[in-house]
């Protein structure tokens, strides 16, 4: 199995570097298709010779489908910039290139979150879909969230190890990008006819903090699980007060 390493960047100078240095056991091919950063990421990159391609950003399923296209192995394994593959990960994926299995492999996601291991909070386990056939795969969701859509009738095969999510170093960090996903969620709720009521944003709120600190056991995270309970309720409360902005503008 030849694996076909694909990441999709905007100014990730203080994550790229870790990224790739991750994935040099284990890629055959590393493909990085940046939006014009106006960092140092393309510097980096370059030092790592990797394949560089600038393109203006079109959304994530856009982009991850042109990354696919590029791709010249087998396989694809897309990662994040701010994302890296552990040791025992890196195992599991060196042992897979040995053979010629098809499926689809999930990966074990586990983030970080200002310097601190979120291990509850609903943000762990973390499972995705990350390594796939180039073959009959492709990305769908046109606003946020984009989802992996592999080859019907293959099974799916969960790999031992951590994928490292460097996510946040700051809690105004976490905050602005929870509000970009609200603003990009809301628009698409609006889209698909979604309405709401002036009650929603509060009541929603509550229930999203609620679910996190309690019930997914955030409190055992301590001070951050309750940081990201906060912040997650406040941008549920912006999300649905997008939304009914949105309704009546309609």
């Amino acid at each position: 199995m030849k694996i076909t390493a694909a990441i999709i960047t905007y100014n990730e100078e203080r994550n790229i570097d870790r990224c790739l240095s991750s994935l040099k056991k284990i890629a055959d091919e590393i493909i990085v298709l940046d939006s014009n950063s106006t960092d140092r990421t393309k510097e980096i990159c370059l030092s790592h010779n990797v394949k560089f391609v600038s393109r203006k950003w079109e959304g994530y399923s856009k982009s991850k489908n042109y990354l696919n296209k590029l791709a010249t192995c087998e396989y694809i394994l897309s990662i994040d910039a701010d994302e890296s593959i552990d040791s025992d990960l890196e195992k599991e994926i060196l042992s897979l290139k040995k053979g010629s299995n098809p499926s689809v492999y999930s990966v074990n996601r586990i983030t970080n979150y200002c310097g601190k291991w979120i291990k509850h909070s609903g943000w762990y386990p973390d499972v995705k879909l990350r390594l796939f056939p180039k073959e009959g795969s492709f990305w769908e969701g046109e606003f946020v969230h984009e989802k992996l859509v592999p080859p019907k009738g293959l099974n799916v095969i969960k790999l031992n190890g951590h994928l490292l999510h460097y996510s946040y170093y700051t809690h105004i960090e976490h905050r602005e990008r929870a509000d970009k996903y609200s603003k990009l969620t809301a628009e698409k709720m609006n889209e698909s006819g979604k309405k709401t009521h002036i009650f929603k944003p509060a009541l929603s709120g509550l229930v999203r903090f609620i679910s996190m600190f309690i019930i997914k056991r955030g409190f055992l995270d301590g001070f951050m699980g309750f940081k990201i309970a906060i912040i997650s309720a406040r941008s549920n409360v912006f999300k649905y007060k997008e939304l009914r902005r949105l309704n009546r503008t309609k």
